[in-house]
């Protein structure tokens, strides 16, 4: 068994990045339900939000990072798919710098969005208003489907992101 494979407790949490926006959840500290914690501005010249993502890892000792992994309907990769394993790469490498011991993982997220949309009208919101917690949403679902596979036996799903990966190869 590989240090990645092992399941590690604590704290997780889900990010949705998009061009304009990144949601993130959280878990409780014993993985039983995902919640909504913030919408972050994406900032790709300055990478504040990847700086306010390593403080969030490091307040609430976060053991993994799972980043929605977007790809077409048939599995195949994107330009969205590409824009989050850099994401990702990038964020291993400012928390590796900050000396916050956190690993980030990519996970599937086909129509995660989609489906956040469709939770947000089913709860009544207004679609006008989707646009300020849809990412939020989304994170959750992301870090909720990352718990269910963990219940059901998967100890760390998705694929590892390291600080020096240029194409990272999928491993679950």
């Amino acid at each position: 068994m590989t240090p990645s494979s092992i399941p590690r407790p604590g704290v997780l949490l889900g990010v949705d990045v998009g061009m304009a926006r990144v949601g993130v959840a959280s878990s409780d500290p014993s993985g039983v339900l995902a919640t909504p914690v913030k919408t972050l501005k994406r900032d790709a010249k300055k990478a504040s939000d990847i700086s306010v993502l390593v403080k969030l890892a490091a307040e609430l000792e976060v053991s993994q990072i799972f980043v929605g992994l977007p790809r077409s309907m048939s599995g195949g990769e994107t330009a969205s798919t590409t824009m989050a394993r850099d994401y990702a790469r990038d964020l291993a490498k400012s928390l590796a710098r900050g000396g916050v011991e956190t690993e980030v993982r990519l996970v599937d997220e086909r129509l995660t969005t989609v489906s956040a949309h469709r939770s947000l009208h089913a709860a009544g919101l207004d679609g006008r208003k989707h646009r300020a917690v849809v990412d939020q949403v989304a994170a959750v679902e992301i870090l909720q489907q990352v718990l269910e596979m963990i219940r059901h036996g998967q100890s760390s799903p998705g694929q590892l992101a390291t600080a020096d990966d240029a194409g990272m190869n999928d491993e679950g």
